[in-house]
Protein backbone atom coordinates (compact mmCIF):
# COMPACT_ATOMS: atom_id res chain seq x y z
CA UNK A 1 0.00 0.00 0.00
CA UNK A 2 1.41 3.04 -0.80
CA UNK A 3 2.15 6.01 1.60
CA UNK A 4 -0.27 8.21 -0.22
CA UNK A 5 -3.20 5.01 0.37
CA UNK A 6 -2.20 4.19 3.71
CA UNK A 7 -2.79 7.97 4.32
CA UNK A 8 -6.25 8.03 2.71
CA UNK A 9 -6.98 5.25 5.20
CA UNK A 10 -5.80 6.32 8.44
CA UNK A 11 -8.31 9.76 7.61
CA UNK A 12 -11.03 7.33 6.82
CA UNK A 13 -10.80 5.70 9.96
CA UNK A 14 -10.85 8.61 11.97
CA UNK A 15 -13.42 10.53 10.49
CA UNK A 16 -15.39 7.63 10.51
CA UNK A 17 -14.90 6.38 13.84
CA UNK A 18 -16.66 6.69 16.92
CA UNK A 19 -16.07 8.27 19.79
CA UNK A 20 -15.15 5.14 21.63
CA UNK A 21 -12.72 3.94 18.65
CA UNK A 22 -10.81 7.79 18.60
CA UNK A 23 -10.07 7.54 22.27
CA UNK A 24 -8.29 4.23 21.54
CA UNK A 25 -7.09 5.62 18.34
CA UNK A 26 -5.46 8.51 20.50
CA UNK A 27 -4.46 5.80 22.85
CA UNK A 28 -2.31 3.38 20.68
CA UNK A 29 -0.83 6.28 18.36
CA UNK A 30 0.60 8.03 21.95
CA UNK A 31 1.78 3.95 23.01
CA UNK A 32 3.48 3.95 19.59
CA UNK A 33 5.31 7.54 19.92
CA UNK A 34 6.31 6.77 23.59
CA UNK A 35 7.99 3.42 22.45
CA UNK A 36 9.71 5.50 19.28
CA UNK A 37 10.92 7.97 22.18
CA UNK A 38 12.59 5.01 24.24
CA UNK A 39 14.51 3.31 21.38
CA UNK A 40 15.60 6.77 20.38
CA UNK A 41 16.64 7.79 23.49
CA UNK A 42 18.44 4.73 23.85
CA UNK A 43 20.28 5.86 20.74
CA UNK A 44 20.75 8.75 21.66
CA UNK A 45 18.65 10.22 18.78
CA UNK A 46 17.65 13.61 19.92
CA UNK A 47 15.72 14.80 16.51
CA UNK A 48 13.63 11.95 16.48
CA UNK A 49 13.03 11.57 20.11
CA UNK A 50 12.15 15.20 20.41
CA UNK A 51 9.37 14.52 17.55
CA UNK A 52 8.02 11.41 19.34
CA UNK A 53 7.89 13.10 22.81
CA UNK A 54 6.15 16.08 21.25
CA UNK A 55 3.38 14.12 19.85
CA UNK A 56 3.17 11.31 22.92
CA UNK A 57 2.84 15.17 24.51
CA UNK A 58 -0.30 16.16 22.27
CA UNK A 59 -1.97 13.16 22.69
CA UNK A 60 -1.53 13.33 26.24
CA UNK A 61 -2.82 16.72 26.32
CA UNK A 62 -5.44 16.52 24.14
CA UNK A 63 -6.68 13.73 26.62
CA UNK A 64 -6.47 15.59 29.39
CA UNK A 65 -8.60 18.64 27.71
CA UNK A 66 -11.13 16.20 26.57
CA UNK A 67 -12.18 15.20 29.96
CA UNK A 68 -15.93 15.76 31.47
CA UNK A 69 -15.83 16.21 34.77
CA UNK A 70 -19.45 16.33 34.83
CA UNK A 71 -20.19 12.91 33.94
CA UNK A 72 -16.36 11.03 34.76
CA UNK A 73 -16.43 12.77 38.32
CA UNK A 74 -13.58 10.99 40.42
CA UNK A 75 -12.63 8.71 37.43
CA UNK A 76 -12.28 11.89 35.48
CA UNK A 77 -9.71 13.98 38.34
CA UNK A 78 -7.93 11.05 38.75
CA UNK A 79 -7.50 10.62 35.15
CA UNK A 80 -6.51 14.43 35.22
CA UNK A 81 -3.82 13.15 37.71
CA UNK A 82 -2.87 10.53 36.19
CA UNK A 83 -2.39 12.52 32.97
CA UNK A 84 -0.20 15.06 34.68
CA UNK A 85 2.13 12.74 35.89
CA UNK A 86 2.31 11.33 32.34
CA UNK A 87 3.38 14.77 31.49
CA UNK A 88 6.18 15.58 33.92
CA UNK A 89 7.51 11.88 33.56
CA UNK A 90 7.62 13.29 29.88
CA UNK A 91 9.20 16.29 29.89
CA UNK A 92 11.89 14.28 33.07
CA UNK A 93 12.56 11.59 30.42
CA UNK A 94 12.92 13.98 27.69
CA UNK A 95 15.80 16.37 29.67
CA UNK A 96 17.37 13.42 30.90
CA UNK A 97 17.05 11.43 27.20
CA UNK A 98 16.20 8.55 29.77
CA UNK A 99 14.38 6.00 28.14
CA UNK A 100 12.98 4.34 31.26
CA UNK A 101 10.43 7.15 31.79
CA UNK A 102 9.15 6.91 28.22
CA UNK A 103 8.49 3.62 29.00
CA UNK A 104 6.75 3.60 32.61
CA UNK A 105 4.71 6.35 30.71
CA UNK A 106 3.88 3.68 27.82
CA UNK A 107 3.02 0.96 31.00
CA UNK A 108 0.98 3.22 32.10
CA UNK A 109 -1.11 3.89 28.92
CA UNK A 110 -0.72 0.34 28.01
CA UNK A 111 -2.74 -0.65 30.94
CA UNK A 112 -5.35 2.38 30.38
CA UNK A 113 -5.90 0.99 26.96
CA UNK A 114 -6.65 -2.37 28.30
CA UNK A 115 -9.02 -0.84 30.91
CA UNK A 116 -10.71 1.77 27.86
CA UNK A 117 -10.82 -1.56 25.60
CA UNK A 118 -13.33 -3.08 28.29
CA UNK A 119 -15.31 -0.57 28.71
CA UNK A 120 -15.98 0.29 25.01
CA UNK A 121 -16.53 -3.31 24.67
CA UNK A 122 -19.13 -3.03 27.25
CA UNK A 123 -21.20 0.21 25.94
CA UNK A 124 -20.83 -1.77 22.41
CA UNK A 125 -22.41 -5.12 23.89
CA UNK A 126 -25.30 -2.60 25.63
CA UNK A 127 -25.75 -0.84 22.13
CA UNK A 128 -26.30 -4.41 20.28
CA UNK A 129 -28.88 -5.52 23.51
CA UNK A 130 -31.37 -2.36 22.46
Amino acid sequence: MSKTSMNAYKKTQVTTATKEQVLILLYEGCIKYLKVASDAAAKKDLNAKGIAVGKAHDIINELSNTLDFNVGGEVAKNLENLYSFMTAELLAGNVANDPAKFDAVRKLMETLLEGWKGAVAQIQADRGKK
